[in-house]
This record gives structure tokens, C-alpha cells and sequence, in this order.
């Protein structure tokens, strides 16, 4: 039985990034509970860069990433991560208010009237909406080419994959974590809590208290669409509610209500009734309209109470360290998140150039959860 410096347990982009990183400064196990990396959130990604989007520390881990996914090193990928689409961010009638909050935090965005939002997204049903908020600093990003990048590296780095190797039992003996799974038992100084929607589950397992992790059910359907030759081109759109958004990938057109229906961690499914309303919404919105529905998935986001990440040991439990709480922005924050989990875990100076972006420590420390 060999014992690692590390045992990280979950191999989606969270669990992959942050081992990757540390293999090149200690001994990693990762382990996987399914057949193969990134099955339950990761593969099932919308796949975009939007670092206008989401909370407050996320903002800043997602904007401390832009660099690497724009020109990540040779070494990572052959192929870009990074592609430039711009995004498009709707006030329809009614959403003034939404609209001061959703922007708030923005920066590089540029207001469009009307005219102007439909020379960018042709289909926009005049009347519906007030104005729009651009943004062309946004893109899509290539969560297989990033999610493999970082496993290479992992992997040329000295780290071990296990799959098939759900955790089981886990429990501390002598100073040491030991988690029994399917794939033997390992031990490690530390262990690394990034099972994503069973992040809470991994946690009680071990004996320590949970969060409060919350997973949601988001549902994606897939649209083909003929008649618009450069369709390709439009932007991810979203309105200021976030009540429904459509993206073109990969030759369709995504489109969902923006459902977060909590959940137990499950192989999650998608809501039909979830789907057809964000159909609604796009019909409603634009001048589409949709006869036929091509594809359709389900994947989880997981949220803690406060909808920050948690990163960092837990004060309890000595060697038990926590990387969830993403809540949807896992892949667009993994490079800036990753480093800095994996500075914490090796209690390293975090980066600078995450704590130029404004991050603040108190935001994503687990300690936030074990005030007496």
C-alpha cells in the first residue's frame, strides 16, 4: 500500500487541475468513483468564458485564468482552449432592476440599443428588450482539450489515476488519512475533498462536519437550426434575470431556462419541463421558432450556503482540505482555482497575480462555516 503526500478525491476539472499542479511538488493519488474522469459535471459543461459572471471571488479566479486559456503552454495542449465569442446580455422589458445587479460587477461591457444588439443576434424580436450589455472579451472554451491538459500533466508529473475507485470508508489512523475504495486503500498526509455534488458526502465519510453543499439540476437542450448561415458567429445571450440562454457549439444551437432545481447528488437527467420552458423563453424572445428538439442532458452545480467556493483545510479536521462549491463556473475558474488550492494545500504563498484580481481570502476559507 503505497502512501501519498496527497490523496484528491474526485478527477472532474477540479479534482484533475488542482492534482496536476501538485504532482509536480508531491506524491498524488487521484481518485475517480466512475469509469472515467469528468463524467457527472465536467463532460457536461456549457462550456463557456464569461468572466462577468458569477460571484464575487469567482470573478477574480476567472479572470486570473484568462491568460493561460488564451495561450496555455505548449506543452498542456496542441489545439486552442480559448475561442472568441462575444456575449450578449439582454434587459428585457420589466428587468430594469435585474439589469443594475447582473452588470454591476461587469467591466468591458458596451451598451447596445436595439438596432445595435440585432446586428449582433439578427433574430431578437424587436419590442422585446430595452437594451443590451456586450461583451467581446468573452469566448468558448474546450473543456475536453482543458480537462485532458491538466490530466497530461498529472500524469507526466508522476501522479497515479485510479478509476472505478469511489471512496468507500475513510477514516484517520496515526497522523494518516485512509480511504478504502474498489481500487485498494490509500493513505495520505492530506486529502483532498473535490467530489463536487458528493462533496458533503466525501466530508461526513471522513468525520467532518458539512457545509451545507447544495446541488442543482441545471437541463440543456440541443437545437438544430438551418436557415442562418452564420449562426455560428452570435453570441452566448443571456437575459438580465437569467431566465433563459441560448449558445451556438458545435453546429446547434443550446438553449436552456437556467434551472437550478436542488437535488441529491444523482447521474443527473434533464427536465423536459425545465427544457421547454427555456424553449418558450427563446421563442418569446427571438423570432425562432422551434419544432424540433435534437439532444438534451442534465448536469449538477453545487453551491455552499454563502454560493462561494470553499478552498482550504478545514479547521476541524486537521489534513482535510475542501475544493467545491464551484457553483457552475468550474471550468472558466480552474486555472486560477486550481492554483490556488494548490497553494493553500502546500501552505504556499497564494499567486499574485489571483490576488491582483481582488480575491479575498475570508470569501473561499472554510472557516467561514465553523464560527461557534
Amino acid at each position: 500500500m503505497t502512501q501519498y503526500d496527497f490523496i484528491v478525491i474526485g478527477a472532474g476539472i477540479a479534482g484533475a487541475s488542482v492534482a496536476a499542479h501538485l504532482a509536480s511538488k508531491a506524491n498524488v493519488a487521484l481518485l475517480e468513483m466512475e469509469e472515467r474522469p469528468g463524467y457527472h459535471t465536467t463532460g457536461r459543461s456549457a462550456a463557456a468564458y464569461e468572466p462577468n459572471y458569477g460571484p464575487r471571488p469567482l470573478l477574480a479566479l476567472s479572470r486570473a485564468g484568462f491568460s493561460f486559456f488564451k495561450n496555455p503552454p505548449a506543452d498542456f495542449s496542441d489545439a486552442p482552449i480559448f475561442t472568441q465569442r462575444g456575449s450578449l446580455v439582454i434587459e428585457a422589458k420589466g428587468q430594469e432592476h435585474a439589469s443594475q445587479t447582473f452588470i454591476a460587477p461587469g467591466t468591458k461591457l458596451t451598451v447596445l440599443s436595439e438596432d445595435e444588439m440585432m446586428a449582433v443576434y439578427p433574430i431578437l424580436r424587436r419590442g422585446y428588450a430595452n437594451r443590451g450589455f456586450y461583451d467581446d472579451s468573452t469566448g468558448d472554451l474546450d473543456v475536453g482539450l482543458l480537462h485532458a491538459g491538466f490530466l497530461k500533466w498529472f500524469k507526466q508529473r508522476g501522479g497515479k489515476l485510479f478509476c472505478n475507485a469511489g471512496a468507500q470508508e475513510i477514516k484517520k489512523v496515526g497522523g494518516l488519512w485512509h480511504v478504502a475504495t474498489p481500487a485498494g486503500t490509500f493513505t495520505a498526509k492530506s486529502v483532498i475533498d473535490a467530489a463536487g455534488a458528493w462533496g458533503d458526502k466525501v466530508a461526513m465519510m471522513a468525520g467532518v462536519a458539512p457545509i451545507g453543499l447544495q446541488p442543482r439540476r441545471r437541463s440543456m437542450g440541443v437545437i438544430p437550426l438551418t436557415g442562418y448561415p452564420d449562426f455560428m458567429k452570435w453570441p452566448f445571450v443571456v437575459d438580465c434575470e437569467e431566465s433563459w440562454y441560448s449558445k451556438p457549439q458545435s453546429g446547434k444551437l443550446l438553449v436552456s431556462s437556467a434551472d437550478a432545481t436542488p437535488v441529491e447528488p444523482h447521474d443527473a437527467y434533464a427536465d423536459d419541463e425545465a427544457i421547454a420552458l427555456g424553449i418558450d423563453r427563446l421563442m418569446t424572445a427571438t423570432t425562432l421558432d422551434v419544432t424540433r428538439l435534437e439532444h438534451k442532458w442534465g448536469g449538477l452545480r453545487s453551491f455552499a450556503p454563502d454560493k462561494f467556493p470553499v478552498v482550504g483545510y478545514d479547521p476541524t479536521a486537521a489534513g482535510f482540505f475542501w475544493l467545491v462549491g464551484q457553483g457552475g463556473n468550474g471550468i472558466q475558474s480552474s486555472s486560477g482555482l486550481s492554483r490556488l488550492a494548490a497553494a493553500l494545500a502546500m501552505r504556499e504563498k497564494v499567486p499574485d497575480d489571483i490576488m491582483e484580481q481582488g480575491l479575498i481570502m475570508a470569501d473561499v476559507l472554510p472557516e467561514r462555516f465553523r464560527h461557534s
